[in-house]
């Protein structure tokens, strides 16, 4: 697979919008466990390697698990996450593929236990964003760098 074109290259005003929104939602105040899962989630409904790789290195560098950061990806069957954890990966579910879900009442109904509007909206602004990032990445080709192998002990 090839990169297609440098976005940031190509676009540089819309890559600086991109970036203040990513700015503004890690500035909101959203908890770092909820910023990482969403971005994580989101990125693995939409297949972006890239931003699934990065954000599994920057939650395991904020000191969440391996075992959590593996089972994001099979969260319904999970149980290392927590009922407010949960919701919020429905409704990010539910935003990221918007068009088949149309965001459900019963998935904004089990967040509303949980969280305020106001933090309802930083939560909102953390899904669009990480959508945001993925169709840029996805749509170019961007790729993640590969780790060098782990030798064997």
């Amino acid at each position: 697979m090839k990169t297609r074109f440098d976005f940031a290259a190509v676009a540089p005003e819309a890559m600086k919008a991109a970036i203040a929104l990513e700015m503004h939602c890690k500035n909101s105040g959203l908890p770092a466990r909820l910023f990482h899962l969403i971005k994580l989630r989101a990125s693995i409904i939409n297949g972006c390697s890239y931003c699934v790789d990065m954000h599994a290195k920057e939650s395991r560098a904020d000191g969440l698990s391996e075992q959590w950061i593996r089972l994001v990806s099979a969260w319904h069957e999970s149980t290392v996450f927590t009922d407010e954890e949960r919701a919020v990966l429905a409704f990010t579910d539910s935003l990221t593929l918007v068009a088949q879900t149309r965001a459900p009442d019963e998935d904004y109904d089990e967040l509303r236990k949980f969280f305020s509007e106001a933090e309802i909206a930083k939560i909102i602004m953390v899904i669009g964003a990480i959508n945001v990032w993925n169709r840029i990445a996805v749509g170019t080709r961007k790729k993640h760098p590969v780790d060098a192998a782990a030798k064997a002990a």
